[in-house]
């Protein structure tokens, strides 16, 4: 029988039994990837990593694998960030590191590192420059398809658009956060809708850009059925291209492109306040980062049969 320690951590919260839960995997090695993704299911979080040495010509400490409970994603936000933290817990981060480097899918990954008393207190991961789809013009299906009115779409005066820094998320902006907590994802009408626009399976986020009394920059929610999600309390890997989205829009000016949050998983029981950074030559997007807190929730370990 083998055991593999794993921590639980909540991330994008400061406190407990806020932000998205995560599993890491703190050694992985002799985990083959069909294990893996089978442990990722048992966990039932939204996503699992599991740490493994990284080549000695990536340029990484450690390899970083992400599963959801159904594949393995080439990144991810909450992934990245909790698994920083999940290391400086293990003692595998040394206090005081101002940056540390995670091999993922998409490759190697810069995380930058705020320290506390040598306690890990905040970590910015470093995505893609974005990359956009052309802007969708069924807005009245995008609404049909959350179960909303037209309007709720097209009072926003924005465009239903396709952004990824790694992985592709569809952004649809709505009028308020009342039409936010009110959307509910019709798969059938979802999958109609992406093939109708010939776009490729992705995970649907929603947002407003209505303030409240939290200043969040956006109120936002995230579902990503085809991942075996059906709905994600914060999602890192949309957060960067949906920063890159409102400078790009002009829906956040360059001078506070530095200093965007976006508030999700209310709905869900489980705020999430996902930073984003975004910077800008021009009217052109250049550099996209995405920062957070996490807390351990706890540890464990997992026995298997051999």
């Amino acid at each position: 029988m083998r055991s593999y320690r794993y921590f639980h951590l909540d991330v994008f919260t400061d406190r407990l039994f806020g932000g998205n839960q995560l599993a890491v995997f703190v050694d992985a090695r002799g985990l083959a990837s069909d294990t893996m993704r089978a442990i990722a299911k048992e966990m039932n979080f939204s996503e699992t990593t599991f740490v493994l040495p990284a080549p000695p010509q990536s340029g990484a400490m450690c390899q970083v694998r992400i599963f959801t409970p159904d594949l393995e994603l080439p990144m991810a936000g909450h992934p990245t960030i909790g698994t920083t933290f999940a290391l400086a817990r293990a003692g595998v981060i040394n206090p005081g590191d101002e940056r540390v480097v995670l091999g993922l899918g998409v490759g190697p990954t810069p995380v930058s590192l705020a320290w506390r008393h040598n306690e890990l207190v905040f970590a910015w991961m470093t995505q893609l420059p974005p990359t956009f789809g052309p802007p969708i013009a069924d807005l009245a299906g995008a609404a049909a398809m959350l179960r909303l009115p037209p309007a709720a779409v097209t009072g926003t005066g924005l465009p239903v658009q396709a952004v990824s820094s790694g992985v592709p998320f569809l952004f649809v902006p709505l009028t308020s956060r009342r039409a936010v907590d009110n959307a509910v994802l019709d798969v059938d009408a979802f999958d109609a809708f992406r093939e109708a626009a010939g776009i490729d399976e992705l995970s649907l986020f929603i947002f407003s850009k209505e303030p409240g009394l939290d200043k969040a920059t956006v109120y936002s929610r995230c579902f990503a059925p085809h991942l075996g999600i059906s709905e994600d309390a914060a999602t890192g890997g949309a957060s960067g291209p949906l920063g890159a989205y409102l400078v790009h829009h002009n829906v956040v000016p360059g001078d506070r492109a530095g200093n965007m949050v976006s508030l999700q998983g209310v709905k869900m029981g489980r705020p999430s306040h996902i930073h984003m950074a975004v910077g800008v030559a021009g009217s052109v997007v250049v550099s996209v980062r995405v920062g957070g807190e996490s807390v351990v929730a706890g540890e464990g370990v997992l026995y298997l049969q051999v």
